[in-house]
């Protein structure tokens, strides 16, 4: 947009800058504020945007289509009906994972059958030392079934989702330090499960 500005030494013309695009949580706090209203459009563009990334961490932790599809809903019938008390004191990312993630311990521990599955190693995880040590991905996957839940839950929402240790502090109810302390002793146990699993002891 130009706008003419006029002053003692003659018009000259200036640039309006246009207002910045919307951030994606400032865009998703809009459609929260929609879903209050019982907006049913606002709550399948939500479900559009988080079904992809809540079903890759939901189908990690339990290797079980229909349960993670069971918990998606259920965890959009939870914003459905709890979006009028949402006040944006996190990313709203950060509060629907944490339903989801509640949603699911619940199912899990409820159902008492299931199986973690596969987490892709990074070098952020592991190292490279012990990522080239490692001949298949079963070694991976052995190691990480042998991590308890709450460690193997950080490391999905820390290494999959991206999410910062104050955020999995809040989506999982408990202290940063217990998050860091679990992040922690999780990288530590496979930094000395996979080298033992790749030598076959």
């Amino acid at each position: 947009m130009i706008t003419r500005i006029h002053n003692e030494s003659g018009p000259k013309l200036a640039t309006v800058a246009k207002p910045a695009a919307l951030s994606n949580n400032e865009a998703e706090l809009a459609l929260i504020r929609r879903v209050s209203l019982r907006d049913r459009t606002a709550l399948r563009d939500l479900y559009l945007l988080y079904h992809r990334r809540l079903s890759r961490f939901l189908m990690r932790l339990t290797q079980r289509q229909d349960l993670a599809e069971e918990v998606i809903n259920d965890t959009l019938l939870v914003v459905w009906n709890s979006a009028d008390r949402f006040r944006g004191d996190s990313r709203v990312s950060t509060w629907i994972v944490g339903i989801a993630y509640r949603r699911a311990l619940k199912s899990i521990r409820r159902r008492r059958s299931f199986e973690l599955v596969e987490l892709e190693a990074t070098d952020a995880l592991v190292g490279v030392d012990n990522l080239q040590a490692c001949e298949t991905q079963e070694w991976i996957e052995e190691a990480l079934q042998e991590l308890p839940l709450e460690q193997r839950l950080c490391l999905e929402l820390a290494y999959v989702l991206g999410h910062s240790c104050e955020e999995i502090s809040v989506i999982t109810s408990c202290p940063v330090n217990t998050v860091k302390t679990r992040l922690y002793h999780a990288r530590r146990k496979l930094s000395v499960l996979l080298p033992r699993l790749a030598e076959g002891k």
